[in-house]
């Protein structure tokens, strides 16, 4: 476990070294563009058409929004209509389950970023995981970091906390980070649960300064996004982005 992580147990705070989630809060809510900056504007339903991607990808233009998210089929699309823009795509691999090889895994990050996708957003291996086997969940996420990054792209590794004990959510952390990831993410959004600010509390306890920690799944109202965001999120993954930075005022 972290150094960085202090519990308390009469107020079960977490004590950050290296981050200060309330400064980096009010940063982030004090204008619609600030606030568009930390939202990842996601479009990862099945049933997604062409139509609607190209409508996310104009929103994260007009917004600024830190990038648009989609499914790996819709990448080169978007990829193609946010050229220019200095606008990010993102990108899920080994989404939704995380049950898929680790070599397929790095495979399609490696082509996700070939196609030009900056973000890259991975499923760990749950079930490795609850395993014990801590060596090839670091070593998966390592094959990804290495592709990603050599590209100049980025990756953000996410746990899928509503399918963790307090333990594993730790040790997936610290794995995800020892394997090099930009960031550790709560969730898919199509689990049993999404983000809470205490498990992005909890998250940034590990990270401190070391990574950012992303907050997704049922994020829909601003006051979701400001609980995330004062937890320690220094990004927020949404459908309803629009919706959020406009209830900003």
């Amino acid at each position: 476990m972290s150094s960085q992580i202090h519990l308390v147990d009469e107020d079960e705070e977490i004590e950050v070294v290296g981050f200060d989630a309330a400064a980096f809060a009010r940063q982030a809510l004090a204008s619609r563009r600030s606030l568009a900056a930390t939202i990842d504007h996601t479009l990862l339903k099945p049933e997604a058409t062409r139509e609607q991607v190209i409508r996310l990808c104009a929103e994260a233009a007009e917004h600024h929004f830190a990038c648009a998210m989609v499914n790996p089929v819709w990448a080169a699309v978007a990829c193609a209509e946010l050229a220019g823009t200095g606008i990010p795509v993102g990108a899920v691999v080994g989404f939704p389950l995380g049950a898929s090889l680790g070599t397929t895994k790095r495979e399609e990050a490696a082509a996700l970023v070939k196609l030009g996708v900056h973000d890259v957003d991975m499923v760990i291996s749950i079930g490795l995981l609850k395993s014990g086997d801590n060596a090839a969940v670091q070593q998966e996420i390592r094959g990804v970091v290495e592709v990603a990054q050599e590209a100049g792209a980025i990756v953000k590794v996410i746990l899928e906390t509503c399918l963790l004990t307090v333990e594993e959510k730790l040790r997936a952390s610290e794995l995800s980070i020892a394997a090099g990831a930009d960031f550790i993410k709560t969730s898919t959004g199509f689990s049993t649960g999404g983000a809470t600010a205490e498990d992005v509390a909890l998250m940034r306890g590990v990270a401190g300064g070391r990574c950012g920690v992303k907050a997704s799944g049922g994020i829909r109202t601003l006051a979701d996004a400001r609980r995330m965001l004062e937890a320690g999120a220094s990004r927020i993954g949404a459908s309803a982005s629009v919706a959020i930075v406009a209830e900003l005022g």
